[in-house]
């Protein structure tokens, strides 16, 4: 907060970029944060109050950004805490009294046997006296009312003891607003508790408005509210404040109230394209759909008949899964596909390679990609000018990607034996290693990759890419650290879009509460390679019906492993369909609403546009897409959600070679993940550094060292399946199964060693220009 006054000091107008690309701004941004206050001074005072300008712009909006993030971890860290304390004192409470059931046995029997008896005389001893007794019933009590209600007690004192003064701070910094009038009353209420954060009475004033509706849940309204025996009813501030701040929390997390001077938190409004109206046709054809809603939805729909159809037809004949009533656990079943034959010759192919090239040092294996790609043209300087040799460029570009890339750090890389110091190193770091740099030189070794392939080695190009989520540890001190329950530790998440081939063509840093699916979108827009993404395998944490319903108007497949299929709900085409899918009964439900999404169709395309033309992220978009949300467009991206999804479902049910396609597909994933334990290897595969910035720059930097690996590995392999040696030694499943992701013949640890003369010997080409950065 104290970082933000300062900047706001500063008084940018917030109009001073409107008609400037974010690109540029970020591009001016990051002039000014590598150059030092005296080089700074050298500018001329236009240019060095842009550059400044624009630093700050972008700092004011980052910083807002990171305290609405921490006031929703903060009210989540409460509830959060809450209901661990309830939870373990219940479960206490549950195993006081063993045996129950055998108990009530015992005392019905001497009940029946003694009717006529006292409780203390016949049912006490049968008990086994009054303390049994009242710890059951004491059990008993614990029902989810009486949970609910501790549950409540327990957040209500947390808050007020302790996070109460950080979350008033809060409202003194951040200015929320909304666009919607439904939501005027939680405005009304942030403004309310403001005036009275000084308080320190039991109750709020008589004499202020105090909004309830809409801002109290109605599970906490009576513990809001005291009612005196005598006098006008009365409501408790700290609970009070307690619900305005999960309204609010609520509220922030669907976008429907937004924060002045925000990026992620700004008004969604902004998020889409202004030019909607005049370019409407242009961006309807861009997305290939067609202008009318109902030819969208007769298509469709047409899709959901013939794949509903197919399916109950073909079932008899399908032994891996049946539909039925009485099946546990819901109404499909459908078992694993049975292991694929082992291949017999990848082991022996792998050394044979290790035998003809020997060990190949880490930093030998990025510098031969370097040399052979056009891949450091992208690692231009934020600055225009730079005086640094080419050649000793070239090194130090090389050595600084090694040392993000393996986490080992600059320190450690500049003791080997190359004749660069570390403040060299450092110097060039701030000046070349940024994010957009090193994308771009990923799409050049990714891109080389595609055009060195052999197809009579791997096949013709693939459309489809595998895409997962893996968490990265982070030290505790880094206040963008998050624990992740799936994997039991704290740290941050990686999203990887990686190709049959094994190399990855997108890469994201996530917080461990960002959506899987909205970084699975991201990836298939954003990758910027010659690949024609059509198709994405995810797991089951990348796909839900909002994200197949982006997907259908995205124009690609999502073609998700989804874990509990057993319980996926079939919708039917339409109301005239009840009695078509006899086979499918059990588990088909509802029609669907294709009334919903005519009605919206506009603003659905408006909405795909927003993430296709980059006016928005997805995870932007997602955010107004949530259960918690009144947006009327949700209700129409869940109804086309639910139809591509029943099309999917009835085609992955009915066809085993999809099943194995995208099982293979995201075991490639895996083995992705698998190399970044053998690279990462730095400070135990931690991330040190407490700047979200440096973070993304270590992964970016073990993305390309991966893609230089994965493409000097495929012209190794085609280099050693052109010797008469191993002319048609490769069976079928040694084809299915060939990698260029393999490390077995690699070094990536020791002394440091950069000789730009010692090449590996490939009888590929070179390329023809191999220069380091531009100038």
């Amino acid at each position: 907060m104290k970082k933000l006054k300062q900047v706001r000091a500063l008084a940018v107008p917030t109009d001073a970029f409107a008609r400037i690309g974010p690109q540029v701004i970020d591009a001016w941004r990051a002039r000014a944060a590598a150059s030092s206050p005296s080089h700074l001074r050298r500018f001329s005072s236009e240019v060095r109050h842009v550059l400044l300008a624009a630093l700050v712009f972008r700092r004011e909006r980052e910083i807002t950004d990171t305290l609405v993030e921490l006031l929703n971890s903060t009210v989540h860290r409460i509830n959060a805490r809450a209901e661990k304390k309830v939870t373990e004192h219940f479960v206490a409470e549950f195993t006081r009294v063993r045996a129950k059931s055998g108990l009530l046995g015992k005392i019905a029997a001497a009940s029946l046997g003694s009717p006529e008896g006292t409780v203390r005389d016949v049912v006490y001893p049968a008990a086994g006296g009054e303390k049994t007794l009242k710890d059951l019933v004491a059990e008993l009590k614990a029902t989810n009312a009486e949970f609910a209600r501790s549950k409540r007690e327990v957040f209500k004192s947390s808050y007020s003891n302790h996070y109460r003064r950080g979350l008033m701070d809060l409202l003194g910094v951040l200015q929320f607003c909304s666009s919607n009038d439904r939501h005027k009353p939680v405005i009304d209420a942030l403004k309310l508790i403001e005036r009275q954060k000084d308080s320190s009475t039991t109750y709020l004033p008589l004499g202020e408005t105090i909004p309830l509706e809409g801002v109290v849940r109605k599970d906490w309204m009576e513990f809001a509210l005291h009612t005196p025996d005598k006098g006008p009813r009365r409501v408790i501030r700290t609970v009070y404040e307690a619900c305005v701040f999960q309204a609010l929390r609520d509220r922030l997390r669907c976008k429907e109230i937004w924060v002045v001077g925000a990026d992620r938190w700004r008004n969604p409004d902004e998020d889409l394209p202004d030019d909607f109206e005049t370019r409407r046709a242009e961006y309807y054809d861009k997305l290939n759909k067609p202008r009318d809603a109902k030819v969208f939805t007769a298509q469709l729909q047409a899709e959901m008949r013939a794949e509903l159809g197919a399916l109950d037809t073909a079932l008899p004949k399908l032994p891996w899964v049946t539909i039925g009533a009485r099946q546990r656990g819901g109404a499909i079943k459908c078992t694993e596909p049975e292991p694929q034959p082992e291949p017999k010759n990848l082991r022996k192919l792998k050394k044979a390679i290790q035998k003809k090239w020997g060990t190949v040092p880490l930093i030998d294996i990025l510098k031969e990609a370097a040399l052979r790609t056009p891949m450091l043209k992208a690692l231009a300087p934020v600055g225009t000018r730079e005086a640094v040799d080419e050649a000793k460029l070239l090194e130090r570009l090389l050595l600084i990607a090694y040392a993000y890339g393996t986490n080992s750090g600059i320190r450690a890389v500049a003791a080997g034996g190359h004749g660069h110091t570390e403040e060299e190193l450092r110097y060039t770091a701030r000046r070349y290693l940024t994010a957009p740099g090193l994308k771009g030189a990923q799409v050049a070794v990714a891109n080389a990759t595609f055009a060195a392939r052999s197809e009579a080695i791997w096949g013709q190009g693939t459309t489809t890419v595998a895409s997962d989520s893996t968490h990265f540890k982070a030290w505790d001190r880094n206040i963008f650290t998050q624990w992740h329950s799936r994997y039991g530790g704290r740290g941050i998440l990686v999203y990887w879009h990686v190709e049959k081939g094994s190399m990855a063509i997108h890469s994201q840093h996530l917080t461990c509460t960002a959506s899987e699916v909205a970084a699975a979108i991201e990836g298939m827009v954003r990758h910027a390679t010659a690949m024609k993404a059509e198709g994405n395998y995810v797991d089951s944490h990348g796909q839900s019906e909002i994200g197949f319903g982006l997907t259908r108007l995205l124009g690609y497949d999502l073609l998700p492993r989804i874990k509990q299929i057993n319980t996926v709900k079939l919708y039917r085409p339409g109301r005239e369909d009840e009695d078509t899918y006899d086979r499918l009964a059990d588990a088909m439900t509802r029609p669907i609403r294709w009334d919903v999404i005519e009605n919206n169709y506009d603003q659905l395309i408006k909405y795909a546009t927003a993430i296709r033309v980059g006016t928005a992220s997805t995870e932007a978009i997602l955010r107004r897409f949530t259960r918690t949300a009144s947006h009327p467009v949700y209700q129409a991206m869940l109804e086309v959600g639910r139809a591509q999804k029943t099309i999917f479902v009835a085609r992955y049910l009915r066809d085993r070679d999809l099943q194995r396609e995208i099982q293979e597909g995201l075991n490639v994933v895996e083995g992705w993940n698998g190399a970044n334990d053998v690279l990462f290897f730095g400070k135990s595969g931690e991330l040190a550094s407490n700047r979200r910035d440096q973070q993304e720059q270590s992964i970016l930097a073990l993305h390309l060292l991966q893609a230089a690996l994965v493409y000097v590995n495929t012209l190794m392999i085609q280099d050693m399946l052109a010797d008469p040696e191993w002319a048609g030694r490769l069976t079928d499943e040694d084809r299915r199964a060939l990698t260029p992701l393999f490390w077995m013949h690699i070094q990536p640890y020791g002394e440091v060693r950069l000789n730009m003369s010692s090449r590996l010997q490939l009888s590929a080409p070179t390329n023809p220009e191999p220069a380091p950065a531009a100038a």
